[in-house]
């Protein structure tokens, strides 16, 4: 085998081992590229328990409960088909009211109640001056 055949093999094989590389990085980031998951999708893609994730939806209607001591809050997400519990220790945003678009980040409890550690709300997108 001559130098420039040894040297063409070598590039080829590397660029076979970069591609094969970034391969496994985007598989292994494909769950984890998701901004949140709703309700539905929750259900559907059964998240382990204890997993920190991110639900979507919006506050359903009559559902927030706030306990005495001020801070704890409880309510349902929802996406339209599927509703979750949502428990929630800490300050709520300003935006955040029933019907309103919210993300919550925390845990999905066994018992099917998500356990927030953080709760954004959301705003529509129509802009005024």
């Amino acid at each position: 085998m001559t130098r420039k055949r040894r040297r063409l093999l070598t590039v080829l094989a590397g660029l076979v081992a970069l591609g094969a590389a970034t391969a496994l990085v985007l598989a292994a980031f494909n769950d984890n590229l998701v901004f949140f998951y709703s309700p539905s999708e929750l259900v559907a893609k059964h998240v382990a328990p204890d997993r920190r994730i991110r639900i979507g939806g919006l506050v359903e209607t009559n559902s927030v409960a706030r306990q005495v001591d001020g801070h704890a809050v409880a309510f349902r997400v929802s996406d339209g088909q599927t509703e979750l519990r949502v428990v929630y220790d800490g300050i709520l945003p300003d935006l955040f009211r029933e019907g309103q678009g919210v993300v919550a980040e925390g845990k999905l409890g066994r018992d099917g109640v998500f356990v927030a550690s953080n709760v954004l709300a959301k705003h529509d997108e129509k802009y005024m001056p």
